[in-house]
């Protein structure tokens, strides 16, 4: 079969020790971004199977139509919320979803952004390659107040290291959030306003849906200490476009460390935080640890060799294979 692979921007899919299931097949893996519906359905006109990296692409119902040859999209990680279903139901294509998320992975990164952030790792190294010693203060963590917007799988991880160094952790969300805080024995704010005015370091951790798009607002941001630190590692579109860098400007908060951006790769260093020297950033790679990558492509490489033989598991659509 004619297998793609869109989206893998630092070349790393045929690095895995999993790449090798796919012996056989004409695998064709795609580097450079394309947002252009006709190019990217250009692209991927010949392919049988894709296997789309996280959310990178949305599949449209427009380019599901513009790709009269694929038989199955095989999802790496739960969400499909970028596939049209319902159109590839229609056209016999079959939409499988994969088990597994990266809590920990993601969780490990944010607080790496938060140390490096704080205790100024990154210019530390930079001063003393040139040869020079830093003569400033870093920021301690211990009896700080660490907020925790959403206290979910992920959210949770972050919040027990938080407690690990001596933080209060204070937390506002839904109510299933603040249901395991409580279980947990944090603090829990009165609302977001408090959570966003006493938070020393504040992680952004809630699911983007429609009724989570920019939830963190200009307002929001303008509450936070002059010497606080907002991270983000969940979706970049959880706050309001370009509030973040006017934010950073105006000193509330003191400093961001961001591994998210609403539109993906940044290239060129064109992106407005970039320029900015209280903000810290990285280019998506929370997840992007070897071992859970090998279990994400692992499994969708899994569920394409399973389809080849006629037997899938985990479709989202199984009517779809009916209708073909």
């Amino acid at each position: 079969m004619i297998i793609a692979i869109p989206d893998d921007y630092q070349g790393l899919v045929p690095r895995l020790d999993c790449f090798s299931r796919l012996a056989g097949h004409d695998v064709r893996v795609l580097r450079e971004p394309i947002r252009d519906t006709a190019a990217l359905a250009g692209r991927l006109q010949e392919a049988e199977v894709i296997v789309p990296i996280r959310e990178r692409t949305r599949f449209t119902r427009e380019l599901i139509a513009r790709l009269p040859r694929l038989k199955l999209i095989a999802q790496t990680g739960r969400s499909v919320n970028h596939i049209d279903v319902s159109a590839c139901t229609e056209r016999g294509i079959a939409v499988i979803a994969g088990s597994h998320s990266s809590p920990h992975t993601v969780a490990e990164h944010t607080w790496a952004l938060v140390l490096a952030t704080l205790r100024r790792i990154p210019e530390e190294t930079r001063l003393m390659r040139e040869g020079r010693w830093r003569g400033t203060f870093s920021v301690g963590l211990h009896g700080r107040t660490l907020g925790v917007f959403g206290c979910g799988t992920i959210g949770s991880l972050v919040a027990g290291i938080g407690r690990s160094f001596g933080m209060r952790v204070l937390v506002w969300g839904r109510e299933r959030s603040l249901e395991r805080a409580r279980a947990a024995g944090y603090d829990i704010a009165s609302g977001r306003a408090e959570l966003f005015a006493q938070s020393d370091v504040l992680s952004l951790h809630v699911r983007l849906s429609d009724a989570t798009r920019g939830v963190v607002t200009a307002v929001d941001l303008a509450r936070m200490k002059p010497d606080a630190l907002l991270v983000n590692t969940a979706r970049a579109e959880l706050i309001v476009p370009g509030a973040l860098a006017e934010a950073l400007e105006r000193g509330r908060p003191g400093a961001a460390a961001v591994d998210v951006y609403e539109e993906e790769p940044v290239l060129n260093g064109d992106h407005p935080l970039l320029a900015m020297d209280n903000a810290m950033c990285t280019p998506h790679s929370a997840w992007l640890e070897k071992r859970t990558m090998e279990l994400y492509f692992g499994e969708a490489f899994d569920q394409v060799a399973a389809f080849a033989k006629g037997a899938p598991s985990k479709l989202v659509n199984p009517e779809a294979l009916s209708g073909r």
